[in-house]
């Protein structure tokens, strides 16, 4: 045992650190976002003193025009400080241009992969605890379970549940990927049970727009899989509705029934209202960073009656509505040829790998999880999220690494 420890210490070199550190810094975005950030600033030190190359993502582009944008809306805003916030956040984004310079092959995207499955099984056991204790909370105040939850429901590791179903979105089709498409089979029983086990805690977390998002780029992945098995989704859905675990079947139902203002279907309708006043106000650069909820009521149209329904209305809960009011419709469409060229760049490596390259599963993970935001980004701020913006950008740095490790072995 003595002797396989000094080998694996000997095999640890201070080269490495910088990949160490960066597969960490992703990983702990699932965990804590503030040890996710303090481990980016030792990777970004690895770098500098291991005299690593510090590499340009394909996005820098859109990425740089997408920061200008925000800084030229701040500006004009009138409320610098306040818009601040969003500035800092910057830093996120840096966590992309770690991951494509740290990380050299799959084997180490493989390992971060495993990483998030193990770090995602622990937040969704530790998130069924707290799913157990607020059915008996409920049932103890003879309360109706539904009503009660709603506004209070399962977090994981995080602070709110939203970013816990987002992470758990992206983990479980990054798992689904494996699976799927790797040609290594180890330790694939063990990821199977964490996909299971996050799709439990999805599932109780009632978050419609995570549903939706994993659903998306569940059915992506399974086309590419067994394309068969798409004919088979609707009869699964209606086994999940009849079976009813965790009164699913009420909040898959609340979409077309809400239960007055317990679900946030009449807010949501709301925040784009006024997001579209907002746009159309300020087209061009928006009302500025960290300024919708500030502002909030100084656009409600006249159609929408007082008092409004009950929520946050601190964002508008739509990616497309909220930076194309908050930063003008261009940096919002920058946004969008950010993600546009992300999707254009995994498909387009996928297209060009032989059918039993390990790069494969790569990069359907990138696309299915870029799928996933997209379509939650309808209905929720996942990218203004810095746990939830970390993990995708580590995602879309890892797709990168294998599309470029694919090209190696096109030329090769």
């Amino acid at each position: 045992m003595a002797t396989v420890s000094v080998a694996s210490l000997r095999a640890l070199r201070p080269a490495d650190a910088p990949v160490y550190l960066t597969g960490a810094a992703a990983v702990t975005s699932v965990v804590s976002i503030a040890a996710c950030q303090t481990l980016m600033a030792l990777a970004v030190l690895a770098l500098i003193f291991t005299h690593a190359k510090f590499r340009l993502p394909p996005l820098w582009l859109p990425l740089s025009l997408f920061v200008l944008g925000t800084l030229i809306s701040l500006a004009d805003s009138g409320h610098i400080r306040s818009g601040l916030p969003q500035v800092k956040k910057f830093y996120v984004y840096l966590m992309l241009f770690l991951v494509v310079s740290a990380l050299r092959n799959v084997r180490q995207v493989r390992g971060v992969a495993s990483g998030w499955a193990l770090a995602a099984t622990l937040s969704a056991v530790w998130s069924l605890f707290q799913f157990a204790r607020k059915y008996e909370d409920a049932q103890r105040a003879h309360q109706n379970f539904y009503a009660s939850y709603v506004g209070r429901r399962i977090t994981g590791f995080m602070s709110h549940w939203m970013t816990f179903s987002g992470e758990m979105m992206m983990t479980l089709l990054v798992i689904a990927a494996i699976v799927f498409f790797s040609m290594d089979r180890r330790w694939t029983g063990a990821l199977i049970g964490a996909g299971a086990l996050g799709s439990v805690a999805l599932a109780a977390s009632f978050t419609r727009s995570m549903w939706l998002g994993t659903a998306g780029g569940a059915v992506y992945l399974i086309w590419f899989w067994r394309r068969w098995l798409v004919l088979a989704l609707p009869a699964v859905v209606g086994l999940l509705l009849l079976a009813n675990p965790f009164e699913v079947r009420d909040r898959v139902m609340s979409a077309f029934r809400p239960h007055g203002e317990v679900d946030s279907n009449e807010h949501r309708v709301v925040t784009r209202l006024v997001g579209w006043e907002m746009i159309k106000a300020h087209p061009w650069l928006g009302v500025g960073p960290e300024q919708v909820g500030p502002q909030f009521n100084q656009y409600i149209p006249d159609n929408v009656g007082l008092p409004l329904p009950i929520g946050y209305y601190g964002h508008l809960h739509n990616i497309y509505v909220h930076y194309a009011a908050e930063r003008g419709v261009p940096t919002m469409l920058v946004l969008m040829w950010m993600l546009g060229r992300a999707l254009f760049d995994f498909l387009r490596a996928l297209r060009r790998l032989p059918i039993a390259a390990e790069e494969r599963w790569v990069l359907h993970a990138a696309v299915a999880v870029t799928i996933a935001v997209l379509i939650g980004g309808f209905y929720e701020l996942n990218l203004g999220d810095s746990e939830v913006l970390s993990m995708f950008l580590a995602v879309a740095g890892c797709g990168y690494v294998a599309a470029e490790k694919g090209d190696e072995k096109c030329k090769a």
